[in-house]
């Protein structure tokens, strides 16, 4: 592994977590009420163990956001101010890097996944709460985004194809030249490709915070279906196998833990939404991980649960967060020990 620096895992210590607040003005207008309520329920279930730091897009929203909160919280969340076109910042804020013992955040290009959406206010993010970071911020001139990549911390990331050689993204870049930038920047020393499975109404062309997850250096969790009658089955099984193939450092295989996905989660219109248990938040003592009212529920959170025997289960509400094809993991972005500054 590369001695100078590396990707921080996230089970790693953390300071605080980041989260966008949803406004009138973002894609939950239709369901402003309701995500607002399942928000408090995430922002305590954060604030147990972290401290929340929650984007508001103006002074106005930041009063609103405060009196929603008020008395939600073990510990207190800080408010800043800056305006944004989504909430789903996993995919727009910082990138930990530990360059010695010290932080270092990186800053990567976000362009609503592959040019789907308006982003350029997310874009600006990092840049413009420079205020609060206590650390350095390295800006770079490369599309990634945070829920398209996951790390063990020890020099092996874990990605999809579908999405980093996606032709909308980077597109004067082949195979080698990412993977060259991404061990570069991130300090890793290989990357393992998965590009066997994928979920229906996935916009973000198959993150792997949807299918796959490191939960320590030598254990994988992935999404799972069982249901020969589901359209997820045969992708799922074929990612399984993929997963099988691929080796530790040292050529062991990893332990590979499925977690059956969910009954089907559908928007207004009929259309499947790619709910996933996969998508939790791995935080200091807990892990916050969605369930959706299904059958299915308690089957994930004892498969969680054995994942991290010293850490509780928190879960919060998924249907909601869905019907913007996301869940807590993508609605969050932790930040390591030190990350602050005192007083902002």
């Amino acid at each position: 592994m590369n001695n100078s620096f590396r990707m921080v895992a996230e089970w790693e210590p953390q300071q605080a977590v980041l989260l966008a607040w949803p406004h009138e003005s973002t894609d939950w207008s239709p369901w402003l009420e309701s995500i607002e309520k399942d928000y408090i329920k995430l922002m305590a279930a954060i604030s147990l163990v972290a401290t929340p730091i929650i984007i508001c897009r103006d002074e106005a929203h930041k009063v609103h956001v405060a009196r929603k909160i008020k008395g939600n919280c073990i510990h207190a969340p800080k408010l800043v101010i800056a305006p944004f076109n989504d909430t789903w910042c996993r995919d727009y804020g910082p990138i930990s890097i530990a360059l010695n013992h010290n932080l270092r955040f990186l800053d990567f290009q976000f362009r609503g996944w592959g040019d789907k959406y308006q982003a350029s206010l997310d874009n600006s993010i990092n840049q413009n709460l420079s205020h609060i970071w206590a650390v350095p911020v390295k800006s770079i001139d490369f599309e990634l985004e945070g829920g398209s990549i996951e790390t063990d911390g020890e020099g092996t990331l874990l990605t999809t194809t579908r999405c980093l050689l996606q032709s909308n993204r980077n597109t004067e870049a082949d195979k080698g030249q990412i993977e060259d930038c991404l061990k570069d920047n991130l300090g890793v020393d290989r990357i393992l490709w998965l590009s066997e499975g994928e979920l229906i109404g996935d916009d973000t062309d198959s993150h792997i915070d949807n299918l796959a997850r490191f939960v320590d250096p030598e254990t994988i969790v992935y999404a799972s279906c069982s249901r020969e009658e589901d359209p997820h089955f045969r992708p799922l099984k074929a990612m399984q196998e993929q997963l099988e193939s691929f080796r530790q450092m040292d050529g062991r295989p990893y332990r590979l833990v499925p977690v059956e996905i969910p009954a089907p989660q559908v928007d207004e219109n009929g259309s499947r939404l790619p709910a996933s248990y996969v998508n939790f938040l791995i935080l200091n003592g807990i892990v916050i991980m969605p369930v959706f009212d299904c059958p299915y529920d308690s089957e994930a959170i004892a498969a969680i649960e054995k994942c991290f025997p010293e850490k509780r289960v928190v879960t919060v509400p998924g249907s909601n967060l869905i019907r913007q094809f996301g869940g807590p993991h993508c609605a969050t972005m932790q930040l390591p020990k030190k990350s602050l500054k005192p007083v902002f």
